[in-house]
């Protein structure tokens, strides 16, 4: 019996290896799809690429230079404040924040919006996988 409770807890961690819920990680694997279907070098995400494409600046969507991080701030563990709304901003670190990357209807609509505000183009299947392992890390 031990064996076998040893055994579901392995497999359950495996499953969730990311630290994202049973949803999040469905998204995720999807993305990873997509991303071998448009690179087959492809392997995995990856944090340190996510945190180049968060900080990285671009002239955005409303002709000014903007990343990210021009919102969210560079700590994701701390409030970020919209520029043009001055609306604040929920910490974006989900250790800071329990709330966040939990539901995918709402990352999908905020990682659309977000790549389209600073890139002027929707993400890349990798873009996004690597943003969001990034986030996580945090």
């Amino acid at each position: 019996m031990k064996k076998y409770i040893l055994g579901m807890t392995l497999c359950v961690i495996s499953i969730n290896a990311g630290g994202f819920n049973p949803p999040m990680q469905a998204y995720i694997n999807t993305l990873k799809t997509q991303a071998k279907q448009a690179d087959t070098g492809f392997s995995d995400f990856d944090a340190k690429r996510g945190e180049k494409i968060f900080l990285s600046k671009h002239i955005g969507k409303r002709g000014t230079e903007v990343s990210c991080a021009s919102c969210h701030s560079q700590n994701l563990t701390s409030a970020g404040k919209n520029p043009v709304t001055n609306k604040s901003i929920k910490p974006l670190a989900p250790s800071a924040n329990p709330s966040r990357l939990t539901e995918v209807a709402e990352v999908q609509k905020w990682l659309k919006r977000n790549f389209n505000d600073v890139y002027k183009r929707e993400g890349t299947a990798q873009e996004k996988g690597d943003v969001l392992y990034y986030i996580k890390s945090k």
